[in-house]
């Protein structure tokens, strides 16, 4: 019956005390272990799980980082993206609570799980425990069936029957449990002496010692081979026929380059590889011993015969057991050598190093550089390695051989004679030892291919120093022997390449003294390839797989450029003789990058190629290698070409055209023309220096002669620096300017001619804020003015040489041209345009400096620019010359109230009379009215009405004055005719007014300059006022003519329109005028009057009174005749 020993728990079964400790169950009487107990064997299984804490504490850090960062960039952000960002954020971290808080509802049954997994494990091993229980059964079985019992000891049997006991043990069991008297220390001491005493002897008596390995310990048989082994070696006994047996033998090397492949190559061998040493060694020393006589060899095993010497032949077993040691630590070394390089194809170099082994273990070769077979379509022919290197272990037959301390030194003279006196003292005169010493080596032999990477290597490249290629034991490593031999090669190979580049006959690019370099050290070589300006390319050889590399030095290496880089590595592998032409390659597109990039960093427009034809190209001459051509931005038919040649740049100002009838698009060369930049930055530096203070302007020439002109080939030759290549373009843009305008002139037949900056001296007054450093190297065009301004008005009053200038070209504005004429007489500007300034700019178009007397005409339009000057010279000139005139008609013509009111080469403001001026400005030359505008005016008067002039109604008649004739004579004719005319139309003026206020329908105008009518309201009758001779006035009927002929012909001709004629004759027209005149006799301000038939004559000063008299009978008259008129109607 089962015991149990418990405490009722809880109704859910689990057992408890009631003092909460686990009680203990005994069941038959055996203690049984309780659940907590069962759970603490489960193994724990802790895979795929993770700390609920470290999760929780990674989240919450994870969102303080977030808010950190937030709170320092967000105040920097616009409300826009700081609501945004926030609102991403809050998004992102919500999913990521969520999630967390998954994973803690999940972690409420992570123990439950966790025990689930402990069980699961524990049954997994119970499982494997079992399935091993299984096995070693069936392997015991197996094991079993083929066992038999041993034969039934007989004797032993029937002792025990009869005795009772045992009377006998087998000899076995004596010696394997009946332990031997052990020796005394004196018996054990005794021994070791005579051991050592018959040692002793054999070796100075008996045994030949060969000389590689007499470095022993005196009375011990320690033997050495420096840099080979030592071995220790024992004698059997004291007997002639004993012979040696080996002991133990240590390997004299070290191994280098990885130390962790010591452990498996210890100069001490153990374990089988001693055994095997040792029974190999034993044979050797045994090998012409006497068989012993008491040996039972096993049945069918027949034990050979003995080997015996030949007559005269003393067995000599140290120097066998030499030369096999000898044989077994070269062998070991070329074994550890073999693994070496075994292990670096492991490491990376098995695709490019190949290594074998002869069958005799005897020969190592290791080719390097191995390329895989090219492809059926390729041509090169490129050797499949690089070369071999040969270790070989050979007997040294010749003195010549080199001395090495990889293995032993032949024997001098003086060892040689030792050796056969040893001979002689131990075997006699007749005798001689039955073996001899091998002298063994290692050969290291390297044969490169001279024509590896298709580049043939001269013999002397290739040769090493006599013993730099060598073993040596104390220093085993076949990685340092194989880079010594690839960097000597790589060497080589770039030795060849750097002879190539700089004695190229197809080029000069790299035969400056400094472009290639070859820069070796103790690790590695490459070659250093200037290619421009800062760009530095480095060519290498990798000594691993023997593949080029070709990479950058500069800045921009491994971001922008290391994808070119790696295509043309991968190219040039394929065929490597062509370096050379991959490093132009490289360098011509290094340099078209650089200046390309200095032209997008300045914003012009640059083309690699333009479809322009390979016959025009060739005006670039042979030396060109590439182009970059800079489009300029206002002339967009014209380039700066920048020709790219071995040694410098080179550079062409090219205009371009449209070739018609070709199928592509073709541009064709109109014309070019070479920039000699020196030239150009040497006239640049000479006006800097010549504003730089004196105490700098000696360091500055001597700084500035290196950048001006630096050495064709040199590194500074491609230096393109933004400032150049900027005031290139605009010297370009410069040129351009100026050839459009020389066009221009030849077109009208103009000569011109270029002069010195300095002798056309600087920018008009005005202008000289639009200054380029480059203004004094471009030349000045300078034209005379009788041949510029032939046939205009106003060429006597321009000096002799006309400069034209064209600006902003050296800047991203509209180009416009400057003309600029020296007047020979100067009237200073008057009037309020004028200013106080000497500088007063009229117009847009116009700029004139009083104090120079210089006008400059400004064009915006490059291609008309000649016309348009010739078109304001013309509108100036006429000014000019009207202000002279008018400033010299007070004194000229006395008259005094005649003067100049204002002046400023636009317009020409001038009084005629007292309070009456009027306005002289040319107009537009399409204008079919002419080149001249009048504007009539009364200055000094305040109210806007009585400013009116009433010369005003004549201006196109008066403008017309001035298109006929000189100019001189027309304008005095003009302010003559103004002054005279002046009393006419001031009284026709007040008849107007006078009209208008008594609303009678009367209209005065003008027929001409010299002709006005007063038209009464019938349209029937007028007054006629016509300006004579003397400043007489003519006042007479309309409808009579000065001239009877054409009167008569008209009163002819005349047909009535509506039954009226044009114009009727004045009733009593005659009698009006006795009667005007009668009224006015009194006066005497009327002057000289008289009457003739249809009208009078009289004086200008007295036409005013007479005038308004007349007007006002004759109107009086007509209302009386329309009265009758009516009247009689009716």
């Amino acid at each position: 019956m089962d015991t149990y020993s418990q405490v009722a728990g809880p109704s859910n079964g689990n057992l408890t005390s009631k003092s909460g400790i686990a009680p203990e169950i005994v069941m038959n009487g055996v203690h049984e272990p309780t659940l907590e107990e069962l759970e603490r064997e489960l193994p724990y299984v802790g895979d795929g799980q993770i700390h609920l804490g470290e999760l929780v504490s990674r989240t919450v850090q994870t969102i303080y980082a977030e808010l950190t960062e937030l709170a320092e960039t967000m105040p920097n952000m616009s409300d826009a993206n700081r609501k945004r960002t926030l609102a991403e954020w809050v998004v992102k971290t919500k999913k990521q609570v969520v999630k967390l808080y998954a994973v803690v509802r999940w972690a409420r049954d992570a123990g439950v799980v966790q025990k689930a997994m402990n069980v699961t494990a524990f049954l997994m091993d119970q499982n494997a425990q079992f399935e091993e229980a299984i096995n070693r059964l069936k392997s015991a079985k197996d094991g079993l069936d083929p066992a038999r019992m041993r034969n039934h000891d007989l004797l032993t049997s029937l002792d025990v029957l009869t005795t009772g006991s045992y009377r006998r043990l087998p000899t076995i069991i004596k010696q394997w449990i009946v332990p031997p008297d052990p020796l005394t220390d004196e018996e054990v001491a005794n021994t070791l002496a005579e051991v050592e005493h018959a040692m002793r002897y054999r070796l100075r008596m008996i045994d030949v010692i060969p000389l590689e390995m007499s470095k022993y310990p005196d009375g011990r048989s320690f033997f050495t081979a420096p840099h080979l082994f030592e071995a220790s070696l024992c004698v059997r006994g004291a007997k002639k026929d004993d012979g040696w047996f080996f002991v133990d033998v240590e390997f004299l090397f070290t191994i280098g380059g990885d130390v962790t492949s010591m452990q498996d190559f210890p100069r001490k061998p153990v374990g089988p590889v001693k055994r095997h040493i040792a029974d190999e060694a034993d044979a050797r020393l045994a090998f012409y011993l006497p068989v012993p006589e008491n040996l039972n060899p096993p049945p069918g095993v027949e034990i050979p015969s003995p080997r015996k010497l030949p007559e005269g032949v003393i067995d000599a077993p140290l120097v066998r057991v030499f030369n096999f040691l000898q044989m077994m630590s070269m062998s070991y070394q070329l074994e550890i050598l073999w693994f070496q390089a075994e292990r670096l194809r492991s490491l990376g170099w098995a695709d490019y190093l190949k290594v074998e082994m002869t069958n005799h273990r005897r020969t190592l070769t290791l080719s390097y550089w191995i390329r895989k077979p090219p492809p059926s379509n390729q041509r090169v022919n490129i050797p499949r390695l690089g070369g071999t290197l040969t270790i070989s272990i050979v007997k040294s037959e010749t003195s010549s051989s080199p001395v090495s301390k990889a293995h032993p030194p032949h024997r001098s003279a003086k060892a040689q004679v030792l050796a056969e006196l040893q001979e002689r003292s131990k075997l006699g005169e007749r005798k001689r030892p039955s073996d001899t010493v091998e002298h063994l080596r290692f050969e290291v032999k390297w044969e490169p291919q001279r024509v590896a990477l298709g580049m043939s290597i001269p013999f002397e490249a290739v040769t090493l120093p006599e013993g730099e290629l060598r073993v040596d034991p104390d220093n085993l490593d076949v990685e340092s022997l194989l880079r010594k031999v690839l960097f000597r090669h790589s060497v080589a190979i770039l030795s060849t390449y750097q002879q190539q580049l700089q004695h190229a006959t197809h080029t000069i690019a790299f035969a400056y003294p400094t472009a290639v370099k070859l820069i070796s050290d103790d690790v590695s070589t490459h070659l250093r390839v200037h290619l421009c300006a800062d760009e530095v390319v480095v060519v290498s050889i990798d000594m691993r797989t023997g593949r080029l590399g070709i990479r950058d030095t500069g800045d921009l290496a491994a971001s922008g450029r290391a994808p070119r880089f790696q295509t043309i590595t991968e190219y040039l592998n394929i065929n490597p003789p062509l370096l050379a032409d991959f490093l132009l390659r490289l360098r011509l597109n290094t340099i078209t990058d650089l200046a390309e990039q200095k032209a997008e960093y300045l914003g012009l427009q640059c083309y690699r190629q333009r479809n322009i034809p390979q016959e025009d190209l060739q005006r670039f001459g042979p030396t060109a290698k590439g182009y970059l051509f800079i489009q300029l931005s206002m002339f967009s038919a014209n380039y700066l070409v920048l020709v790219i040649t071995d040694l410098e740049f080179r550079y062409a100002l090219i205009e371009v055209k449209r070739q018609e009838g070709k199928v592509i698009d073709t541009l064709g060369i109109e014309d070019l023309g070479w920039i000699d930049v020196r030239r150009m930055r040497s006239g640049r530096t000479q006006m800097e220096l010549n504003q730089a203070p004196l105490s700098r302007k000696r360091k500055a020439e001597d700084a500035n002669d290196e950048e001006i002109i630096p050495e064709p080939g040199s590194p500074a030759s491609f230096k393109l620096e933004s400032q150049v290549l900027r005031e290139l373009y605009a010297y370009c843009c410069a040129r351009v300017a100026y050839t459009k305008v020389e066009h221009q002139l030849k077109s009208h037949s103009i000569p011109s001619s270029y002069v010195k900056p300095a002798a056309a001296g600087g920018l008009p007054p005005g202008l000289g804020r639009l200054q380029s450093s480059l203004i004094n190297a471009i030349p000045a065009l300078c034209v005379k003015s009788s041949d510029l301004l032939a046939g205009a008005e106003g060429v006597e009053a321009a000096m002799p040489n006309i400069r034209i200038i064209p600006l902003h070209w050296w800047a991203d504005q509209r180009m416009e041209v400057v003309t600029c004429v020296k007047l020979k007489y100067v009237q200073q500007p008057l009037g309020k345009r004028a200013g106080n300034s000497s500088v007063i700019r009229p117009s847009k178009r116009i700029i004139y400096d009083a104090n120079e007397a210089v006008v400059s005409f400004l064009s915006e339009d490059v291609d008309k620019c000649v016309n348009e000057f010739l078109e304001e010279w013309a509108k100036v000139s006429k000014m000019v010359v009207i202000a002279r005139e008018v400033a010299q008609m007070a004194s000229e013509k006395n008259w005094g109230d005649v003067r100049l009111l204002s002046f400023d080469l636009q317009t020409v403001e001038f009084a005629y009379a007292p309070d009456y001026s009027v306005s002289i400005t040319c107009g537009n030359h399409l204008f079919l009215d002419g080149p001249y505008e009048l504007y009539f005016s009364r200055p000094r008067v305040g109210n806007e009405q009585s400013r009116y002039n009433p010369h005003t109604e004549v201006e196109p008649f008066m403008r017309n004055i001035l298109r006929h004739g000189s100019l001189g004579p027309s304008l005095h004719r003009l302010v003559s005719l103004l002054r005279e005319t002046l009393p006419i139309v001031l009284v026709l003026q007040e008849i107007q007014d006078k009209a208008e206020q008594s609303n009678d329908n009367v209209d005065t105008f003008a027929k001409s300059a010299e002709w006005f009518r007063v038209l009464y309201g019938d349209f029937k009758h007028a007054l006629d006022f016509r300006l004579m001779k003397g400043s007489r006035v003519l006042v007479l009927d309309a409808s009579h003519s000065l001239f009877p002929a054409a009167e008569d012909a008209k009163s002819k001709d005349s047909k009535p329109i509506n039954g009226l004629l044009v114009l009727h004759p004045i009733p009593d027209f005659s009698q009006l005028v006795s009667e005007t005149l009668k009224d006015l006799a009194s006066q005497k301000t009327i002057g000289t009057v008289h009457p003739v038939d249809t009208g009078l004559i009289c004086d200008g000063s007295a036409v005013t009174l007479i005038g308004k008299a007349l007007y006002e009978r004759v109107l009086q008259k007509l209302k009386q005749v329309l009265v009758g008129e009516s009247s009689s109607s009716s």
